[in-house]
């Protein structure tokens, strides 16, 4: 399942590829352009047949001259390379990560051709000097020339296709690419007197990726900020396959001592904190989602695409966990962060991106449903049923309307997998609004009613008179005419989608056919 690594290889492969196209292309076309001037001078045979004889051939002083010449112009082309390069290099690294002046300098085919570079001008300087010689009988008079002309060709040539390259190597794509790569070779090739070495390695690369999201945040880069918080991602999921392979090399990985405890992330965790998370094997984990919490509280509410992705992305690490670890302890760390993320969202009155967390949160709690994990898919209810009064109380009443309708959804979904479950979500529904309904009616608490009603026909539906009838029952406590307004908004509306464009893009005021022939039922029990 290693997907990132992949994903760090291809990209750069496919830039060595056309970079080695353009070199070849310009090579091509020059050749090409000298071979037919050669033959419309006539010598075409004469250079073609015995080339190091023609270059023997040439006068002496014209050769220097030549050598001469061309040991300044691999001088300009090396400095106008570094120079180019180092500021490219710097501007990139300013803008993201100090970390890519480093990739940078490590990167082989940079190591190879600024080296070629260098060799390239100074075997000219002194190739210059020995034309100026004179030798009795030499094996090939002028070969130094002919050398030198050939590095010049090559350095020349290649000096487009690197640039390309270089820009390319340098893209913050790329660039994130290669410091996930770098994350997981580092745990890939971990042994027991390497541990500090790859958990360091490991810390730095989240380190950076999330320093990379942050900036560009901040530069509103929008699809670098996506790809930093999806290689987090990433780098998570992979690293669930290798926890087997690793408690089979080293046991010492999951321990938070060294260089993991004096993390700013861990340094301040009680001494409780850090054993439960050495126990669970999950410092990892803890690594990353603190980083997600801070771009969370960095962004909210001025950039809720971030906070969204967030919430998708750890939705799916706790599935992750679900599939391939035995507890739940990954999980309920999502769960946990699930909880910040609202309580952060609420702090800032941001009753959007709370709308869409919840619907993540509780999506959440549907999928742990299908794994059969009642107990987890509980707690997020009761949490959704917490964190959505607690934002009707904190002044922003839709978020009450919200959990009110995901724990209805939930409770569906939940019918025919455990009644004890069941019956636990109708009991968070119907107590929702209890400590409220005395202080004041509001639209909100309306939308609470909305999603009972739509319960109970859903009940009916699957025959259940029992719990149809403990709706109702409390539906009685409502004033008859907003229960009147509510099922006849209810019969009206024929709309599935919401009339606005929204991520749910779900109408709460709608109601099935199969469903709506009921709301007659619902009627006649309250007035009775």
């Amino acid at each position: 399942m290693m997907k990132s690594e992949n994903n760090t290889t291809t990209p750069d492969g496919g830039i060595l590829f056309r970079a080695s196209l353009a070199f070849c292309l310009i090579l091509a076309i020059t050749s090409t352009l000298f071979l037919m001037s050669v033959f419309l001078q006539g010598n075409f045979g004469s250079i073609l047949s015995m080339p190091l004889l023609w270059f023997s051939t040439l006068d002496r002083s014209l050769a220097v001259d030549i050598a001469s010449t061309s040991t300044e112009l691999l001088a300009a082309v090396l400095g106008i390379s570094i120079t180019v390069i180092a500021i490219i290099v710097e501007l990139a690294a300013n803008r993201y990560s100090h970390r890519i002046s480093s990739l940078f300098v490590r990167e082989p085919v940079n190591i190879a051709v600024l080296s070629f570079f260098v060799v390239a001008s100074l075997f000219s300087v002194w190739i210059s000097l020995t034309l100026t010689a004179k030798v009795e009988n030499p094996v090939l008079l002028n070969a130094g020339l002919f050398i030198n002309l050939v590095m010049l060709t090559l350095a020349l040539a290649i000096l487009l296709p690197y640039f390309v390259y270089v820009m390319s190597f340098l893209s913050p794509m790329s660039i994130i690419r290669k410091i996930q790569g770098t994350a997981m070779n580092s745990i890939h090739q971990i042994k027991d007197e390497s541990v500090a070495k790859s958990q360091l390695k490991l810390i730095s690369a989240i380190d950076e990726l999330q320093d990379i999201a942050r900036r560009s945040l901040e530069l509103c880069d929008r699809a670098v900020e996506m790809e930093s918080i999806n290689s987090l991602l990433n780098l998570t999921l992979d690293y669930q396959s290798l926890i087997p392979d690793i408690e089979s090399k080293s046991i010492n990985w999951f321990q938070i001592q060294g260089v993991v405890k004096q993390d700013p992330d861990f340094v301040s965790i009680n001494e409780t904190s850090l054993s439960n998370i050495v126990s669970e094997k999950i410092w990892v984990e803890v690594k990353v989602l603190r980083q997600y919490l801070d771009l969370v509280g960095s962004s909210n509410p001025a950039s809720r695409d971030t906070t969204y992705l967030i919430a998708i992305n750890t939705r799916k690490i706790a599935i992750e966990s679900v599939k391939h670890r035995p507890g739940l302890e990954l999980t309920n760390l999502c769960i946990r962060c699930f909880n910040s993320y609202l309580r952060g969202t609420i702090n800032k009155k941001d009753a959007r991106t709370g709308y869409y967390i919840m619907n993540q949160y509780r999506m959440l709690a549907e999928d742990v449903l299908d794994f059969r994990k009642f107990d987890a898919a509980r707690d997020i209810a009761g949490y959704i049923h917490f964190y959505g009064l607690l934002g009707f109380q904190q002044g922003l009443p839709f978020l009450l309307e919200v959990a009110a309708e995901d724990i209805a959804q939930l409770a569906s979904r939940s019918i025919g997998h455990h009644e004890k479950l069941l019956d636990d979500l109708l009991d968070l529904l119907l107590n929702l609004d209890q400590d409220l309904k005395e202080e004041f009616q509001s639209e909100s608490l309306l939308g609470v009613r909305r999603a009972q009603v739509k319960l109970a026909t859903r009940f009916m539906i699957d025959g259940d008179e029992e719990r149809f009838t403990r709706i109702c029952d409390d539906l009685k406590t409502e004033k008859l005419q907003r229960i009147e307004q509510l099922l006849d908004s209810l019969q009206a509306d024929n709309s599935r989608e919401y009339w606005e464009f929204t991520d749910r893009g779900v109408n709460y005021n709608y109601l099935p056919d199969n469903q709506k022939k009921f709301l007659k039922n619902i009627a006649s029990r309250v007035q009775s």
